[in-house]
């Protein structure tokens, strides 16, 4: 699959953020400190739900796989970004370009299906509350996250094999920091329109599809909280959202920006500044949008402080 025989190109050169020698330090420094707390974070939030009774509940346990998700998705890129800033020449080669591909798009599309399911869960536990305990059982739980990271993993090999297929035999710079469905089809010495049309419908339904599911969630949940009598129930109803609803903004809407829409020329710089936010920063800013308005969060802390 990675090795076509018609393929000339053995390597590829990553064009990263910048070209700047003089700002390369200052690169390397500011993302190696958020890749850092993004590990520190992320696997703190995997621990707490892990060893905190209290946090065995259906919205935590998906919470620690997300968190699980997002430490993969941006150790995709960031570790091969950072040794890009010490090198004169950050190549990476053909096969190193696709694993790559591979691992950022499977899980950028577990990342969706996951926010689709938290999705489901708060409107369970604000529109059946009832029911929620049947219909979210720890069985239920462990289904639906096992079925997120299967599909996730299954989806990724079409334009995995659709793109790696696509003779490269000329210009091997990719004006990127990451091997990318777009930047790679640049580089193809063939415009191949099923393949482009083919990536850009299986992109588009892995964030539309679970991106509508979200936004009709919603519409149910805040039909529920506008009948509730006190405004200080309507509150506490919508504040078990706000997180959710941060992250799935800053992630769809980024991601949304970049992967739908026609192929063709688009601003280098405005895309790649784009990717770090949805690629790099998202991954941190989740786990602190989730934990600092978690009460039931902070006291496992102040509890593993005080042990």
């Amino acid at each position: 699959m990675l090795g076509a025989n018609h393929t000339k190109v053995k390597e590829f050169i990553l064009r990263g953020l910048s070209n700047n020698e003089d700002i390369k330090p200052f690169l390397f420094t500011f993302f190696l400190v958020v890749y850092t707390f993004t590990l520190f974070g992320n696997i703190v939030v995997i621990v707490l739900v892990w060893s905190n009774s209290s946090l065995h509940k259906p919205m935590y346990f998906f919470l620690g796989n997300l968190s699980f998700v997002e430490i993969g998705y941006t150790s995709s890129t960031v570790p091969k970004m950072l040794s890009g800033f010490l090198s004169k020449v950050n190549s990476i080669s053909f096969t190193g370009c696709f694993v790559q591909f591979f691992f950022f798009f499977f899980f950028g599309s577990v990342d969706c299906f996951l926010l689709t399911i938290m999705g489901y869960d708060r409107y369970l536990a604000i529109c059946q509350p009832l029911h929620y305990h049947m219909l979210m059982s720890n069985r239920v739980c462990f289904r639906l996250a096992s079925i997120c990271w299967a599909i996730g993993f299954l989806w990724t090999f079409v334009p995995i094999i659709l793109v790696s297929q696509q003779p490269f035999c000329g210009n091997n710079e990719i004006n990127h920091f990451l091997c990318d469905t777009g930047p790679l089809l640049e580089l193809s010495c063939v415009s191949d329109f099923i393949t482009q049309m083919t990536s850009l419908v299986l992109t588009s339904l892995v964030l539309i599809v679970p991106f509508c599911f979200i936004c009709i969630s919603y519409v149910f949940i805040t039909q529920t909280i506008l009948k509730i009598p006190s405004a200080s129930g309507r509150y506490k109803a919508f504040s078990t959202c706000a997180s959710h609803i941060s992250v799935v903004t800053m992630f769809f809407g980024c991601a949304i920006y970049m992967y739908v829409r026609p192929t063709g020329n688009h601003p280098f710089l405005q895309d790649k500044l784009v990717a770090v936010f949805y690629n790099v920063l998202t991954p941190l800013f989740n786990p602190i949008i989730y934990t600092l308005r978690n009460k039931e969060f902070i006291e496992a802390v102040k509890k593993i402080m005080r042990s």
